[in-house]
């Protein structure tokens, strides 16, 4: 049998959207209390790609991506995506919104070489984690292509602007990595 090694560390991601900025504001601060300090944050985007969450949280929903400060193993991964569930059950009681869902969470995590996101949905491309979480591979990065698409990766997720972003959290690693 080969050595096993424990996997480096990993830069924390959280995608969270809404059709209300105070949600979105809300869960910077609650994120940043618990997971601590942002490193980076995404520009705020609309989410137009799909109305699948229109039932549940609206219409006119925006979306923006975290990058915390703090490397975080890629086991943490269930227990970060069953805070977020938590998160969004607060927000929804602490802020009476008339949507069933006015915040929607997804941490995930980013490696050198690809964005992994936590789901509660099973599909035949993602991996059971444990505790009803579920991960998914939802880009990879190739050199000299950048980010690559799968066939199951979200609209939003293969947009030059969210390539960009991410492009600039994988630096934010890289250096973490090469200066600790």
């Amino acid at each position: 049998m080969s050595q096993t090694h424990e996997h480096p560390p990993v830069l924390l991601l959280l995608a969270a959207f809404s059709r209300h900025s105070h949600g979105l504001q809300w869960v910077q601060d609650q994120a940043a209390r618990h997971w601590g300090p942002i490193a980076l944050a995404s520009p705020v985007f609309s989410f137009d790609q799909t109305d699948y969450y229109a039932s549940t949280m609206g219409s006119d929903l925006k979306k923006i991506l975290l990058a915390f400060q703090r490397l975080v193993p890629p086991t943490s991964l269930v227990e970060l995506k069953h805070q977020a569930g938590r998160w969004e059950v607060e927000y929804q009681r602490v802020c009476s919104h008339p949507e069933p869902r006015p915040l929607n969470l997804d941490p995930g995590y980013l490696t050198q070489a690809k964005l992994v996101l936590a789901t509660t949905k099973d599909r035949d491309h993602r991996l059971y984690l444990g505790r009803g979480i579920f991960a998914e591979v939802t880009l990879g990065y190739q050199r000299g292509r950048g980010w690559v698409a799968r066939p199951w990766t979200y609209p939003d997720y293969q947009s030059p602007a969210y390539h960009a972003f991410l492009t600039r959290c994988r630096d934010y690693l890289r250096r973490r990595i090469h200066d600790p």
